[in-house]
């Protein structure tokens, strides 16, 4: 294998990564060139995106990365699903995009019922049932603003909107495409059905194309700004848990991830969708991976409400990092309280805590509080969360998985990953936690030829980057809390 490095740039709700990898004698090594913080900002009465501020950060560390010398051969950008920005011209952007939070869909899934049932949309998509899809939020369009669509060319989901700034080119990425609830996943193509019944515009869905596809060269302004030359753009995996899926280092187990972070994304890899009754009861998704695989996954809110405790008692003038809360939850009765981390109130930002202890309240339960009681309760209800997804994940796909595979950021919190493998009395292998980027990677590189398979890519992972095994622990006292945990759903 010859000495290759690229650029993968990860963009979270919460942050923003520019990363440069290097592959040479059958192992990777990642490096964080840039970081820089991401999240909605308000304008009115409405939550955006401040995408041409992020698209300035990702030139910046492009550049940075040029000045460490390598010769770059790949460069792709990844995001989280279902925001778009729509484009008219040849112009950056036709209007300001939405942040997925904005409560512009509220109500959305019910209207779009009435017009098309909820059977038929999960039986032509596959994916799960969530407000903030694409497709809601295109209606939010038609119903708010048609003259906004009316007037649009094209929109691309935003790792696909920040491929096409660099390269010129307009395209959809299908793991990312794949998360709009306007996708078929057994045609592998937008499904036209939905798109005529709900009258969206036909024009505005670009040209699908699969994972890991070379687009184009920089184009030459920004290859002149970035002082990169000879980097070829790649489609990869748009979609960062599809990214993360690529480079979980998986051996022969069978196995089920999680992608945790701001959203925990609990499935298994699955060589076909599994669309049925009971995908469908329990609110599945059906995800494209890489090289036509599906991603069978729950889409959980997961350290979200970590961040908006910590983000609520900052504005309090109470400052504290991730790991000094953690070790305060570590330090507090264990399996006292929980919350059903699912529910609408968890969804929405603000006052974390407060509706934290008024659910404890209502539900009867010690109510938490002080900041290491809250975060014991958030992340001892997020691994029950698990449990529950991980049983239903099994009743629909008849899949029996053995270890749970934690990636991503998320994977760095060992009190959770502990908590994890308690209450899904699994084995817990956390690690890596730049999977994201690692996959970014590792996708690039086979699609320019320099890996031979995803196979050989998981194991160069396997090589290159240290887990940790994590064995459950009290089993009796979480069965015990299971079913408390089971009774208290409201």
């Amino acid at each position: 294998m010859r000495q290759a490095s690229y650029i993968a740039c990860d963009l979270g709700a919460e942050s923003g990564r520019v990363l440069l990898g290097t592959l040479a004698e059958n192992r990777l090594s990642l490096e964080e060139i840039h970081r820089f913080p991401n999240g909605p900002v308000s304008i009115g009465a409405t939550l955006r995106w401040d995408v041409l501020r992020i698209f300035e950060e990702l030139k910046l560390g492009i550049k940075m990365a040029a000045g460490y010398g390598a010769s770059v051969a790949g460069i792709s950008c990844d995001s989280w699903g279902v925001d778009y920005v729509l484009l008219s011209g040849h112009g950056p952007m036709l209007t300001v995009p939405y942040h997925y939070r904005d409560p512009r869909t509220d109500g959305a899934m019910e209207r779009a019922f009435a017009v098309v049932p909820a059977d038929e949309i999960f039986e032509e998509t596959g994916i799960q049932f969530m407000a903030i899809n694409t497709l809601y939020q295109l209606l939010a369009d038609l119903q708010t603003r048609p003259e906004i669509l009316e007037s649009a060319d094209k929109f691309l989901n935003i790792g696909d909107y920040f491929n096409y700034l660099l390269s010129g080119c307009c395209v959809a990425e299908e793991s990312l495409a794949s998360t709009t609830q306007l996708y078929n996943p057994r045609s592998r193509d937008w499904s036209g059905l939905l798109i005529q019944r709900f009258g969206l515009p036909e024009k505005i869905f670009p040209k699908l194309i699969p994972s890991g596809t070379p687009l184009a060269g920089l184009l030459p302004p920004i290859a002149s700004e970035t002082g990169v030359q000879g980097a070829r753009v790649i489609a990869g995996c748009s979609h960062d848990t599809a990214a993360a899926v690529a480079a979980v280092p998986v051996q022969n187990e069978d196995w089920a991830y999680l992608s945790s972070g701001t959203w925990s994304l609990l499935g298994i890899e699955a060589p076909k969708p599994i669309i049925g009754p009971k995908s469908r009861l329990y609110n599945f998704t059906n995800e494209a991976g890489f090289g036509g695989t599906s991603r069978f996954l729950k889409n959980i809110v997961g350290l979200w409400v970590v961040q908006e405790c910590r983000r609520e008692w900052a504005r309090q003038g109470r400052e504290f990092g991730y790991p000094e809360l953690t070790a305060m939850a570590e330090e507090c009765a264990p399996l006292r309280s929980f919350i059903d981390p699912t529910r609408p109130e968890f969804l929405k930002p603000d006052r974390m805590p407060q509706k934290i202890a008024e659910y404890c309240r209502a539900t009867g339960q010690p109510v938490p509080e002080t900041p290491g009681e809250v975060i014991r309760c958030a992340l001892e209800s997020l691994a029950l969360v698990y449990r529950r997804t991980l049983e239903q994940l099994g009743d629909a796909s008849g899949k029996k998985t053995e270890v749970l595979h934690i990636v991503g950021g998320g994977s760095r919190n060992h009190l959770l990953n502990q908590l994890a493998a308690n209450a899904t009395r699994m084995r817990v292998q956390a690690g890596p936690g730049e999977c994201t980027g690692i996959g970014n990677v590792i996708v690039q590189a086979i699609a320019l030829g320099h890996l031979p398979s995803l196979a050989a890519g998981r194991g160069i992972v396997c090589n290159s980057f240290p887990t940790v095994l994590y064995e459950p622990e009290g089993g009796s006292a979480w069965e015990e809390a299971y079913r408390r945990f089971s009774t208290l759903i409201l």
